[in-house]
């Protein structure tokens, strides 16, 4: 066996030779994007501790006209609203936010209200209700609300790229393929072999779990939105055509409306994933309901390891109820 090992392949050589040179050229960089990224995540944060009136208006609004079907008024109405609202912060406005003992009630009521919106029963909204109750009975509700701050960040970057790349996968048979390689790494390498390099490049804390959690998590959303698109009925597909539809109506009529259970499906799985990797990102300095999990190991608190891990589950639980769909 001398033979294979007198030459080993440089691989882990190279991987600290390229990482070592981007981080000689562009450590300024990274740091802008870095704490640009952390900012953003902190106001979502702040956004969920202390909602500030204007906002909440807002929402509730946006939230009424869904519950009431009007879509098109809905989005006259958000878009007016944010240019409202960012008007306000520049004039340098000051906005009150709502007292510190009302707000998660609050925003318990319009998670409430947006799982209507979606499922249409009230099942859901009840599981919903319970779950964020014993989150707060519990004491856990900042590091709720951090948490989702980082869910929500990897859920929208993860969407954004896999709905796109997996509606062309879906289209392009041998570029799924080639993707499938590649896919399979990114689920099967650890997940704490991401944060190295991300630790290198941006330092300690919510970034590295940020962009390590993406890489994890995008192969779902990929696969699934690949899933949906290529099993649209080719019935379906012949029937648009004949009619007289082009390409792109047939990507928005009917593909992606056949499609939207998968794709809420992978949207769920992402989150689950996410939730997943919570107490790994504990680990580089990340904020959230990892952290009491990570000092409940270090201390062998088993009573606070099990505590911290049933809100994760009650999170995990209300989430999935609230964006479940199945096809009608």
């Amino acid at each position: 066996m001398e033979f294979l090992t007198a030459w080993e392949i440089p691989v882990g050589k190279a991987a600290k030779i390229a990482f070592d040179w981007l981080k000689l050229n562009f450590k300024e960089n990274f740091k802008d994007f870095g704490d640009a990224t952390e900012s953003a995540i902190e106001g979502l944060i702040g956004l969920l501790q202390e909602p500030p009136l204007d906002v909440l208006a807002l929402v509730v609004a946006v939230l009424v006209l869904a519950i009431l079907r009007r879509y098109r008024d809905m989005g006259v109405v958000a878009g007016v609203g944010l240019v409202l609202i960012l008007g306000l912060r520049i004039a340098g406005v000051a906005v009150p936010a709502l007292p510190e003992s009302l707000a998660p009630l609050v925003v318990v009521a319009l998670f409430m209200a947006l799982t209507w919106v979606i499922q249409r029963r009230w099942q859901p909204v009840v599981i919903v209700l319970v779950g964020f109750l014993y989150i707060i009975n519990q004491g856990y509700w900042d590091k709720t609300t951090e948490t989702l701050g980082l869910v929500a960040f990897v859920c929208a970057i993860c969407m954004a790229l896999g709905v796109p790349i997996g509606v062309a996968a879906a289209h392009r048979p041998r570029m799924y393929q080639a993707m499938q390689p590649v896919l399979d790494l990114m689920q099967t390498l650890p997940a704490p072999v991401y944060l190295i390099p991300f630790v290198i490049l941006f330092g300690i804390g919510v970034v590295p779990a940020l962009f390590a959690s993406i890489i994890f998590v995008v192969p779902t959303s990929i696969r699934l939105t690949h899933l949906g698109v290529s099993t649209t009925p080719t019935a379906l597909l012949e029937a648009a055509t004949a009619f007289g539809a082009t390409p792109r109506q047939v990507l928005y009529k009917v593909e992606l409306p056949y499609a939207f259970p998968q794709i809420m499906a992978g949207l769920n799985q992402t989150i689950m994933l996410s939730l997943s990797m919570v107490v790994i990102s504990a680990w580089v300095g990340a904020a959230g309901l990892g952290v009491p999990v990570v000092e409940a190991l270090n201390r062998v608190r088993p009573d606070q390891g099990f505590e911290a891990g049933a809100v994760i589950v009650a999170l995990a639980i209300l989430l999935d109820r609230m964006l479940r769909v199945t096809r009608t």
